[in-house]
């Protein structure tokens, strides 16, 4: 019998069921009819909306509602800084960066150093907001527009986050955080707290703005939990609930059964990894190939189960057309493994490059960017 999956914030472990996961957490499928909206609207749909990576959500009808009468919405997402940034962990960025040029929006982006090291990540709190800078290179490294991107330190921003924080703490039981998130009475008072205040920059853009915005949130599935808690709270401290788009997380490059991991090194391939270790990931990553060349020409491979194709199809392959090419040879045996894994290799050769350069560019652009108290 397969192993129960496990999906939280703070935990992804087993093979996902992601329609289950839409039943469980209580959010919407994107329907095609959802999508024809979006497209109508941004004038285009991005890959991952198209092939059904970018699958759920919580209000997104009613965002395009607010857009189409003229109101326009803010972007929040954010990034808990336990390690260096690998692709996975980029996917809601993609998206996000797609969001923000369609729609022309304000991002409010958020670095929890403090979340880290509350859930035991660092042993010193400053260890923390030094590896969140690290990974505010890599934001700035995707192009973001600083005209309407706010990265903020939790730490460092603290005087304008708190006081939206403590008026939804006082909103939020104890027995809440242990139904949502599972919480004991061996987690610290931090980690129950905590919740707050990642809900708190859903509220910012109408603090800021003195009268309601609407906020739409693109994350990981996984993330879900900390935003169910944020639209409870919402209407008793007078703001709109904030919506939420989600997409699924992309697998691990060791095989299905898992994302990838900051904590597997082998598992993904890192924005600071060096091109001959990047290359070795890809070229030993878990295919769904045969175990002989005469019999994957023979039968065929699975690319459902390929790390190298799930790479292909969430990211690396914006051709709708060459990914079907793709699949088809997989499929009919014509396309072997190792050839599939140069390509891709090609692909993300490419993109390393790119962004790395960018990465060192954005260490003399961070204060156009950064937001402190």
């Amino acid at each position: 019998m397969p192993e129960e999956f496990v999906v939280t914030p703070w935990e992804v472990r087993g093979q996902i069921d992601y329609d289950r996961l839409i039943t469980e957490f209580g959010t919407e499928r994107i329907t095609s009819e959802l999508l024809e909206r979006l497209q109508r609207d941004a004038g285009e749909l991005h890959p991952m909306l198209r092939r059904g990576i970018v699958y759920s959500h919580r209000d997104l009808n009613w965002i395009l509602d607010e857009y189409e009468k003229g109101h326009p919405f803010a972007l929040y997402t954010g990034r808990g800084p336990s390690s260096g940034i690998h692709v996975g962990h980029m996917l809601p960025w993609f998206f996000t960066k797609w969001l923000q040029e369609r729609f022309r929006a304000t991002l409010y982006f958020q670095i929890t150093d403090d979340e880290k090291y509350l859930f035991r990540d660092f042993e010193e709190l400053g260890e923390a907001t030094k590896v969140g800078y690290e990974n505010v290179l890599d934001i700035i490294a995707m192009g973001f527009d600083p005209k309407r991107t706010k990265i903020f330190l939790d730490t460092e921003y603290i005087h304008h986050l708190y006081p939206i924080a403590v008026e939804a703490a006082k909103r939020i039981t104890f027995s809440t955080t242990q139904a949502v998130f599972g919480f004991e009475n061996a987690n610290n008072i931090g980690e129950i707290f905590y919740t707050s205040l990642q809900a708190a920059p859903a509220f910012l853009p109408s603090v800021d703005a003195g009268r309601e915005i609407p906020v739409l949130i693109p994350c990981g599935i996984d993330q879900d939990p900390h935003f169910r808690i944020a639209r409870d709270v919402a209407p008793r401290l007078g703001y709109p609930k904030p919506a939420l788009i989600h997409n699924k997380l992309l697998p691990s490059l060791l095989g299905p059964g898992g994302k990838m991991s900051a904590s597997v090194p082998e598992s993904g391939i890192f924005t600071t990894d060096s091109l001959a270790l990047a290359k070795r990931k890809v070229l030993n990553a878990f295919t769904g190939g045969r175990a002989t060349v005469e019999e994957q020409r023979r039968l065929g491979a699975n690319p459902y189960i390929c790390s190298i194709f799930a790479n292909y199809e969430f990211i690396f392959e914006p051709d709708d057309g060459h990914l079907a090419e793709v699949e088809r040879t997989c499929k009919s045996g014509e396309r072997l493994c190792g050839d599939c894994k140069l390509e891709l290799w090609g692909k993300v050769e490419s993109f390393l490059r790119r962004h790395q350069e960018a990465r060192e560019r954005a260490k003399a652009r961070i204060e156009k960017f950064i937001l402190r108290d």
